[in-house]
């Protein structure tokens, strides 16, 4: 019996976290009027859709087609994606989006608890995804500075404010994996933006 309510309190106390994981809300763009669902996610307000302000140069619609803008955003340069969000807001740093990463379990396991679940943005193999953070990360690939757009479905890539060693660092998803790396990546590249309120 004892045991029984042991497990009864572990298991209230996990849904409580988790409800509080999934308080949201909504923002307005006052640029462009457009309205971005909103989560808090541990001590951090993040925006629960990418970036989809259109700044007219250095930015485009993943896979070069704009019905894919309403739910992806746009992809940025990293030159365009630092200084993009709008006031309130700014691009994470490493910092934060390792202080999210930890709160989520860790980089092993924190992506399938930010990526959207089901395979509507997301390939065949969506490995154990359950958006249980609210986050909802879709696979919108990338655009590299030829022009060529490509991993739309099999990788979701946002931009971090921290300058790498030959470009800059950028966090990333993939829907056969439940891992959320990090990596250096050309400025130059198009890549989503996810925008995190100022504390």
């Amino acid at each position: 019996m004892k045991n029984k309510s042991l497990l009864m309190t572990i298991a209230i106390l996990l849904i409580a976290t988790y409800s509080e994981a999934q308080v949201t809300g909504v923002f307005t763009d006052s640029r462009d009027g457009k309205t971005y669902k909103t989560v808090i996610i541990g001590t951090q307000t993040w925006m629960a859709q990418n970036l989809a302000y259109n700044t007219g140069s250095d930015c485009w619609a993943p896979e070069n087609n704009a019905n894919h803008v309403s739910t992806h955003g746009y992809l940025y340069t990293w030159e365009k994606a630092i200084k993009i969000c709008p006031s309130g807001w700014h691009l994470p740093c490493d910092a934060e989006w390792t202080t999210l990463a930890n709160y989520l379990g860790g980089w092993q396991f924190a992506g399938r608890k930010l990526k959207e679940a089901g395979t509507t943005h997301w390939g065949p193999q969506n490995l154990e995804a359950t958006n249980e953070s609210g986050f909802t990360a879709i696979g919108s690939g990338k655009r590299d500075f030829k022009g060529m757009f490509y991993d739309a479905m099999s990788y979701g890539n946002w931009w971090s404010a921290t300058q790498g060693g030959f470009g800059a660092h950028y966090w990333i998803l993939y829907y056969q994996s439940s891992t959320f790396n990090t990596g250096d990546l050309s400025k130059l590249m198009g890549i989503s933006v996810r925008c995190i309120m100022v504390k």
